[in-house]
């Protein structure tokens, strides 16, 4: 390819909006381009990438037995109403009308497919198992789009389900699908790690994402250095000491004007954090007030909450909707309240003794304990795990770590099976629901995780598996010596006719524009062709990853080039 042809062009200043080092590069260097909130053109640079990062995938997903195929985009509503996530998933789920007034849907993942083309072909066990996948484009109307393609509203996904007769057949695909991830992420230059997570929207009964370590990420992990323990803090558990114990004293009502906050009251009183209990108030989507309470020095952990209630789309209570319930904000507990439902952290409902507030502005009572002086709905784990807090599995301090998520694997079980119907007909001569499994990697976040990993100051560093193109020829002062160009054109040639397309930079440009594009868009490996290179005996060829340069001999080149 030629770069005078090609449809692109580099900037000079980073994007206004970007924060994250792969977002301004892809930008900058050619490869992407902004459409709107979320939604990005793949420049032809941009498409090879991608379509490279597909091959390597595709590749590992044969390697397990997985069919490939392709699915709709858009979906019939009834199909998504029959599973209950029409009714159990907000606005993040683009809807509409086609023209015969049929409820549609934007794929946001196509379980539903899958189940709904199972109970049409699948009649016995003996079909049974399979795996089938599929790269397609999802739509998911996110409320805050960031870091160019690392969290996008419209993308491409490889999403792969499994098809077992049990638990245990299950087991072995999820298995083999763990195994498939590691080998992608490794073969793409990715140090990911596999960490516990929250099913979600998914649903079913286990599931893991593939995470790598970014400061930029979203996700907090939370890691055991010492015996390799890992999960997202929206699931993770941990040890923490055991409150003393004491005989419940007395409740008492004191005067703590102004104590709003835990670090108020603590010190207004003259006690620690430890010794309190905060309440958080959120509304969730029927409307319902959910009350959560913890220990003052730790937070509420949303997921968790959310799971332990039931509960979906929980945003922050209003006042109103606080004191509607008989609670008063800043000074809020559930002695007294009605209405709410309450959530008691496991660690609270052991304590004794603590500090709440008296639902009265500038009051706290002394003394509260789960039980006697009010009734919780519910007691679960709510808190978020903290760097230090004891590993669940060894004890030793955990550590917190920023991550972005590059792939994902649930255990769905019969969730979608048994809403739809698709059923086998087993040995036994009895109907059993299929049991399923899905895995998802976003082709556009996988590019850009691989950018985080792989630039430095000049630009890109593409791994050689997913780059665009193997080398990215450059040619200086051209027309003062006819050889460059000459040479140039020959090796271009060659490495096309043998099916090894190369960049070649052919611009009436300096070559210090040349140079700096070179090193901005990443090829691994820029050869340089000057009258300089060819009086020292060859081409300067400069490994982009590590900046090593040498000057090699014409016939060394084109081997390196044609492969």
């Amino acid at each position: 390819m030629r770069l005078s042809q090609l449809f692109f062009t580099t900037l000079r200043d980073d994007p206004a909006d970007a924060e994250m080092p792969s977002h301004r590069l892809l930008v900058r260097a050619g490869y992407v381009r902004q459409l709107g909130a979320g939604i990005y053109s793949l420049l032809p640079l941009g498409f090879r990438v991608a379509k490279r990062v597909e091959q390597v995938i595709r590749e590992e997903m044969d390697r397990i037995g997985c069919q490939e195929m392709v699915m709709p985009v858009v979906h019939p509503a009834d199909l998504w109403k029959e599973t209950g996530r029409w009714y159990q998933i907000g606005p993040e789920m683009a809807r509409f009308k086609d023209r015969g007034g049929r409820d549609m849907v934007l794929a946001m993942t196509h379980e539903e497919v899958v189940a709904d083309l199972l109970r049409d072909i699948v009649r016995s066990y003996r079909q049974l198992p399979l795996m089938v996948y599929h790269f397609q484009t999802k739509f998911r109307d996110e409320p805050r789009s960031r870091g160019g393609l690392i969290r996008v509203r419209e993308f491409v996904m490889k999403d792969s389900y499994t098809c077992d007769l049990d638990e245990a057949g299950l087991d072995t695909s999820y298995e083999k699908h763990y195994e498939a991830y590691s080998r992608i992420f490794e073969r793409l230059g990715l140090q990911a790690i596999a960490v516990a997570s929250d099913v979600g929207m998914m649903g079913g009964s286990a599931a893991h994402e593939f995470m790598v370590l970014n400061p930029f990420g979203e996700d907090v992990l939370v890691l055991c250095e010492t015996c390799g323990f890992s999960a997202n803090r929206q699931v993770a558990r941990v040890r923490v000491s055991e409150p003393p114990g004491a005989a419940a004293l007395p409740l008492e009502e004191v005067a703590t004007p102004g104590a709003t906050t835990i670090a108020d009251l603590a010190a207004f009183l003259g006690i620690s954090a430890e010794e309190t209990a905060k309440a958080t108030f959120f509304v969730d989507g029927d409307g319902r007030l959910v009350t959560a309470i913890v220990r003052g020095d730790m937070e509420v952990n949303e997921t968790k909450l959310a799971n332990a209630a039931k509960a979906r789309a929980l945003r922050p209570a209003q006042a109103e909707e606080i004191r509607a319930a008989g609670m008063e904000p800043g000074y809020g507990s559930p002695i007294g309240a009605r209405g709410a439902f309450v959530v008691v952290d496991d660690l609270v409902a052991r304590s004794s003794n603590l500090v709440a507030g008296a639902n009265r502005e500038g009051f706290h009572y002394r003394n509260v304990n789960v039980g006697r002086d009010y009734a919780p709905d519910l007691v679960a784990d709510l808190t978020n795990a903290r760097a230090g807090d004891g590993c669940p599995t060894c004890g030793a301090p955990v550590v917190l770590r920023n991550g972005i998520e590059v792939g994902n694997i649930f255990k769905l079980g019969t969730k979608y099976t048994a809403a739809l119907g698709a059923t086998y007909l087993g040995e036994d001569g009895l109907a059993h629901p299929i049991v399923m499994g899905s895995y998802g990697i976003g082709v556009g976040r996988a590019v850009a995780c691989v950018v985080e990993a792989h630039h430095d100051e000049r630009g890109i560093a593409w791994p050689a598996e997913v780059a665009p193109y193997p080398a990215h020829l450059v040619t200086v002062a051209a027309a003062k010596d006819p050889r460059v160009h000459e040479i140039a054109e020959r090796l271009h040639d060659r490495a096309l006719a043998a099916g090894r397309e190369v960049l070649w930079d052919d611009r009436d440009e300096s070559p210090g524009v040349k140079l700096t594009d070179a090193e901005l868009m990443g090829m691994p490996l820029v050869v340089t062709i000057s009258p300089r290179s060819l009086a020292a005996g060859g081409a300067e060829v400069t490994v982009r990853a590590t900046g090593e340069r040498t000057i090699e001999p014409l016939e060394a080149v084109e081997a390196r080039l044609v492969g």
